[in-house]
Order: structure tokens, then C-alpha cells, then sequence
């Protein structure tokens, strides 16, 4: 125990505090934060090596979707949208300082027109771009049809 020893208006003071209390209070203080440490994970963006996502073992991989070899990527960069369907390069600047989202969407949609069938992209986003601009390319994948959607950084300037 604690033992504070002191001296007020002449007479001489022991005073024992008793620590159990609070040696209880952060064991449990400890252990929720051991245990809320894991519930921190679950709102992060599950990003996987595959177009496809993870694969579940339980059931059988299906046969990939038509067109699915054509590759569709958005690269977010600091000079604006690059699209890139299969082999085909798409760029479109900046205007005004703004990014060219109508444009954006109007690709999309051609994109959707010629694969009706295709609904996974790959968005890649330059480490200096604001989150905010990431969510607005994801944004216009899925307005046009494109829900399956991975996330990648570092896209080359």
C-alpha cells in the first residue's frame, strides 16, 4: 500500500491509500482496449490481389463472366482521369482545374454499351490525390454499372 506521511497545523498525519481499486480499474480498462483493438479492422477496405476478390472455399469458383478479360482500369493522377479499356488508352485532362467527371461517365458508359456483361474495374489513385477524388471515380463506376471495384495506390505520374 501507498503511505503518505505529513505534517499539517503541528499534528503528524499517516495516511495509507489503498491502490487496489485503481490497480483493478485499469486491468479492466486494459482489457477492453485489448478487446476493441480488434472491431478497429473491420471498417478497413478489403483490398485483394485478384479482379474477382478473395475466392470462398466452401463453394465452387464459378466460370468468369464474358468480356472478363478485358481489362478496365480508372487511374486517378494530378493531370486527371486516365481510362484504359483492354489495349485502348483514354485520357482526360483537367478542365478549368476541375476533374472531367461528366467525361468520366460518358467513357463508362460507352465501356458499358460495348460490355453489357463486364462489371469489375480496377481504380488507381496517385499517393498525392485527396481521398475525396478516389470516392468520386468510385462513385461513377457505380452509377454507370461497375460494382465490383478494387482499389489500388500509387499509380505512376
Amino acid at each position: 500500500m501507498a503511505h503518505i506521511e505529513g505534517e499539517s497545523k503541528g499534528r503528524k498525519r499517516n495516511i495509507e491509500l489503498n491502490l487496489v481499486p485503481f490497480i483493478d480499474l485499469m486491468s479492466v480498462l486494459i482489457t477492453f482496449l485489448l478487446i476493441t483493438a480488434v472491431w478497429t479492422q473491420v471498417s478497413m477496405i478489403q483490398i485483394g490481389s485478384s479482379l474477382y476478390g478473395k475466392k470462398n472455399e466452401s463453394q465452387p469458383s464459378p466460370t468468369p463472366p464474358p468480356n472478363a478479360d478485358v481489362v478496365l482500369k480508372v487511374d486517378v493522377k494530378e493531370a486527371g482521369y486516365v481510362l484504359t479499356v483492354g489495349r485502348q488508352v483514354i485520357s482526360l485532362p483537367r478542365q478549368n482545374e476541375a476533374f472531367d467527371e461528366a467525361g468520366l461517365v460518358a467513357q463508362l458508359q460507352r465501356v458499358k454499351q460495348l460490355y453489357p456483361e463486364k462489371v469489375d474495374a480496377v481504380v488507381t489513385v496517385a499517393d498525392v490525390i485527396p481521398y475525396e477524388q478516389l470516392i468520386k471515380a468510385m462513385d461513377n463506376l457505380l452509377t454507370t454499372g461497375f460494382s465490383a471495384i478494387s482499389v489500388a495506390t500509387g499509380a505512376p505520374q
